[in-house]
């Protein structure tokens, strides 16, 4: 019997501010990250990793927490 397929829910960051020309892709399991400054698209990772750190540690997947409390994980989780 086939088993019934996961979503492949992932969070998706874009970068706007690069002016370098370079081409940035960062590619995991459950983000993406694409674009941006070396210094953007590095912090968008780090912001992704800790969220997903969190939901994690809260025992929540990315389909199933309330989006409220993922935005306010996202905004806990964003370097100062």
């Amino acid at each position: 019997m086939k088993k019934p397929s996961q979503p492949n829910t992932k969070l998706i960051g874009i970068g706007l501010d690069n002016r370098d020309g370079h081409k940035r892709i960062t590619q995991a399991e459950r983000f993406a990250i694409v674009g941006g400054s070396a210094e953007t698209h590095d912090r968008m990772t780090e912001t992704v990793t800790k969220t997903f750190e969190t939901l994690d540690r809260r025992g929540k997947t990315l389909e199933k927490v309330d989006p409220r409390e993922l935005k306010e994980i996202i905004q806990r989780s964003a370097p100062n």
